[in-house]
This record gives C-alpha cells, structure tokens and sequence, in this order.
C-alpha cells in the first residue's frame, strides 16, 4: 500500500513568455495531485506576464525581479523549495495529465532510485505534436542504452519529463550558472555519474518548439556548447570524437527538415 503522497516542487523559470506561461501554469494546477509545491521565478517581464501570475497567485509562490540568466533562476527557486521530489518545467512547456501521480507512484515503489525520466511529445506554437522521429530516436537511447556511456554523445534525456529526489541535488550541487544553453545537460552528467537513471514508458510533458525557442534560433549554438560540456566530463577521445560526429550528423538533418530557409 502506497504511503503518504511525497511533496513535488516545480520550478518555472520565465521571462516575457506570456504567449506561453498559462498554459505552463494550468498542466502543474490542474494534476489533481494534492501535494504540489509551484514556485515561479520571472526574471522581471514586461509582457503582461506579471498579470497571468497574480491571476495565479493563491496557488503558487512567484517572484519577479531580474536574475542572472536562466541558471540562477532555477537554482533561487530550487534553494527555497521545500518538497521531497524536484523537477522543472519552462515557461513554454507544459505537463501532461496524471504526469506527478505517475512520478511519485513510481518513487514510492522504487525507494533506492534517485531520478527517472519519462517520454516528452514535441509540440509546435499550437501544441499540435511535431518532430515524431525525434522522439522516437530518443526513446530507443532511453530504453535500451540509458547506462552506458553514449550518454556523452547523445543528449537524449528530455529536460521536462524528468524528475529527482532532493538529496540528489544536496549531493551533487546546482545548475551551473555559467551556462545559459544546455545547463541540463552538464547536470544530467554530474547526476548520470554518480546514479543510476530510471525509465517510465509514459508520456510525462511536451517540449514546446517555436520561433523565440533557444534550439530553433539556434541549434548550431546548442550543439557546440554539449560538446564542450561533454569535454568537462570525460577525456576520451573516442568518445569526444563521437560526439563531434553525431553533432555534424544531427545539424546535417535539423538544416535539412527543421531550419527555415
């Protein structure tokens, strides 16, 4: 029998995403999972976001002033948090239906496991799901080789559908707030190194792409930056060699499907 609901703290992290920041609200509100701590750190927007929030605000702690970038927002949220599992969802993605009962279901019958990730739909502005083959492609990374170290060529683990325990981050530290781009990826790897990573078959969020989105201006950046994230992680050459390969393989394909001319 299940015991007693663990406490979920969400982070959103924002800036002038009013287009967005409702729907990102509403799939945290509307979980029906009773012990949900939401707290949102807006770095100071002047779009009409601060409306949305006080609209919001009986149901979540929020804070507008501005940050240092991303990073710093995350780790301000993440110090005051207070719940016994930790994720966080950007202020243009959203959650999917029975995504927390789901998380903490799987928690309380795995005790040892510290963090596990679930499958993200890629959505376009209207939420209409998009790129199938890139979900597909990293679903098959999460399945079947999410142990072993392709892990430093492929970031494959969807930052929205992925969940720890407190004590990860006690261990091994924040987000590195040096990195504005891909500060997920360098934190999976510290987390990747020292604990096994868990799977749910199950759709947990959807990563919402659009013209403002960091990976579509641009993705050439993103990848760059993994593989110098990667070279702090590992000095294999044949690793970092594989790396660069897949890099030049998967820009070949995004310029060719998912670049606008």
């Amino acid at each position: 029998m299940l015991k007693k609901l663990p406490k979920i703290s969400i982070i959103t992290p924002s800036y002038n995403q009013a287009n967005y920041i409702e729907r990102t609200i509403l799939s945290v509100l509307s979980q029906n999972y009773p012990n949900v701590e939401y707290i949102v750190m807006d770095g100071g927007s002047n779009d009409g976001t601060i409306n949305i929030l006080n609209k919001y605000q009986k149901r979540l702690k929020w804070f507008s002033k501005k940050d240092k970038g991303q990073s710093n927002a995350l780790n301000n949220g993440f110090k005051i948090a207070s719940g016994e599992i930790f994720a966080y969802i950007n202020s243009d993605d959203y959650y999917e239906t029975g995504a927390f009962k789901t998380v903490s279901e799987f928690f309380q019958r795995n005790r040892d496991a510290k963090w596990v990730t679930g499958n993200c739909r890629i959505v376009d502005s209207m939420g209409s799901e998009v790129r199938n083959l890139i979900k597909v492609y990293k679903k098959l990374f999460l399945k079947y080789i999410r142990y072993y170290p392709l892990y430093y060529i492929v970031q494959f683990i969807p930052q929205p559908s992925t969940f720890w325990k407190r004590e990860v981050m006690q261990d091994i530290g924040y987000f590195d707030e040096s990195l504005n781009y891909d500060m997920d990826y360098d934190f999976w790897l510290r987390v990747w190194k020292k604990y096994k990573l868990s799977y749910i078959d199950h759709n947990l969020a959807s990563y919402r792409i659009h013209d403002r989105a960091k990976a579509v201006l641009s993705p050439e950046t993103q990848f760059k930056i993994e593989y110098e994230i990667a070279k702090r992680h590992t000095d294999s050459k044949i690793l970092l060699l594989m790396h660069q390969f897949h890099f030049r393989i998967a820009l070949f394909f995004y310029r060719l499907f998912f670049i606008k001319k």
